[in-house]
């Protein structure tokens, strides 16, 4: 694990994973994008599996006819859920890094989807946020794991899939858990 006392690092651009013992519904068996982090101001990202099911198009009748309206639409996190986030992500050259665009403009959406056919596009009702050291402090308590984004991950659209692919990745021990049932008397 990272050493977390390290103040000035970011974690922005990485991927949160909920461990198997967070409870919490906001974000059992989540992944998060952190899409800005930083010790003195606190963090912000969008829970990446939790699909809403349907596309802006549908949830925004204004939109249904607009070049985005068959972004998918997401649910982001506990706050401000009356909120549209809009993000991109691409993975240029050798798919070794990524450039994220997080709380685009309709617009800006649409000029980018024009640029690049490679652009994966999703709209997130809602976000997730920290306050200044919260973060950190949930880490030290072992509620996240942190990994990377890597080029293909986001192909698995499934809430659980994503997050077990993940988790197992980071810590193979984890298996277990992340296989158990969310009712062990059903088991």
């Amino acid at each position: 694990m990272r050493d977390l006392q390290d103040k000035s690092e970011s974690f922005s651009g990485q991927l949160l994973v909920a461990q198997p013992s967070l409870q919490d519904p906001n974000f059992k068996k989540s992944v998060v994008l952190l899409s800005m982090h930083s010790a003195e101001d606190g963090a912000m990202g969008v829970i990446l599996n939790r699909p809403s099911g349907k596309t802006l198009g549908e949830q925004n009748k204004e939109l249904q006819f607009s070049p985005i309206a068959d972004t998918p639409v997401y649910n982001g996190g506990p706050v401000g859920t009356d909120q549209f986030l809009l993000a991109a992500w691409r993975w240029p050259g050798d798919g070794n890094s990524f450039e994220l665009y997080f709380g685009i403009s309709q617009d800006k959406l649409q000029s980018l989807k024009t640029e690049h056919n490679d652009l994966e596009v999703r709209c997130f009702l809602g976000h997730s946020g920290w306050s200044p050291q919260q973060l950190e402090q949930e880490l030290q308590q072992n509620a996240w794991l942190l990994s990377s984004m890597q080029v293909d991950l986001l192909q698995h659209h499934k809430e659980v899939e994503l997050w077990k692919k993940i988790i197992c990745e980071i810590e193979p021990d984890l298996r277990i858990e992340a296989d158990a049932p969310e009712d062990p008397s059903a088991n």
